[in-house]
């Protein structure tokens, strides 16, 4: 499992950024965060300790499906639905559709964080 950096800029700061890379002036660097948080808080709010549990989770039970997870964590699939389409916007996890129901799949459980 990698580790995925994250990044936490101001967000005009991380517009000016993606105009840069749109317009060539700017070529990130191997190593720098592909995903960008406006703020702690904002971060706090997708890795907190529930969420880093239910990454945990999804990566040892590898359930087939949102209800699956729902019975093995005791979440509602509504409630669990929304949060890992929060982190799949995120590239934190994939929802991969397979015949009539969604698996989710973990890309990463260790983070760098890193504060611009």
């Amino acid at each position: 499992m990698k580790k995925i950096a994250i990044g936490i800029m101001p967000q005009e700061k991380i517009r000016e950024r993606m105009l840069a890379i749109a317009k060539g002036e700017y070529k990130p660097k191997p190593g720098e965060p592909k995903i960008w948080f406006t703020s702690m808080k904002s971060l706090a709010e997708v890795l907190s300790d529930e969420n880093r549990a239910l990454l945990k989770t999804i990566r040892d039970a590898q359930p087939e499906s949102i209800s699956g997870l729902a019975v093995i964590t005791g979440r509602k699939p509504g409630n669990l639905s929304r949060t890992l389409k929060t982190m799949s916007n995120y590239g934190i996890v994939e929802m991969r559709r397979e015949n009539r129901h969604v698996r989710p799949i973990v890309k990463a459980t260790e983070f760098q964080i890193l504060a611009a």
